[in-house]
């Protein structure tokens, strides 16, 4: 630690943070690379995934926090949420919050297809934490939340 500012870090810590963050951007384009090979039988992109499983997480949500919560542009989950209304995965419903922006919630069959491919991906994650502890993925998780709290919000429209 650095005497004079507790929550600054050494040199070392910093290029060992930097190595992590590294990693980061090839993990995710290797891994939305796969989720679209694996997802081709059901037609659906990375980015309608997203969308999916978030309202699975969620419940109904509008466009807005859904973009907010993923740090995409409005504009991008929209064409996101009519792709999997055009599938009959998603619907929009009354929000009573706001007249003008509707609720977007799963449909049965969206339900289903999300299921699926999560029990999917779930397969593969079991193969690849063989070895890892839970300590290990504690550690992860915790330095991954904070590089993520670290870059804050970003304005993405």
């Amino acid at each position: 630690m650095n005497e004079t500012d507790p929550g600054q870090v050494s040199e070392e810590l910093t290029d060992r943070l930097t190595e992590v963050f590294d990693l980061v951007g090839p993990l995710y384009r290797r891994t939305h690379r796969k989720v679209e090979q694996d997802m081709s039988a059901e037609g659906l992109s990375a980015g309608v995934r997203a969308v999916l499983n978030l309202l699975r997480e969620h419940g109904p949500m509008t466009v807005p926090q859904m973009s907010r919560a993923q740090a995409l542009s409005r504009q991008f989950v929209q064409r996101m949420v009519n792709d999997a209304a055009a599938r009959g995965l998603v619907e929009s419903a009354p929000n009573p919050a706001h007249q003008r922006s509707s609720l977007i919630r799963l449909t049965e069959h969206g339900q289903t297809v999300i299921t699926a491919v999560i029990n999917r991906e779930r397969i593969v994650l079991r193969q690849a934490g063989g070895d890892l502890t839970e300590t290990e993925i504690d550690a992860c998780l915790r330095v991954l939340s904070r590089l993520l709290e670290v870059m804050g919000n970003v304005d993405v429209d």
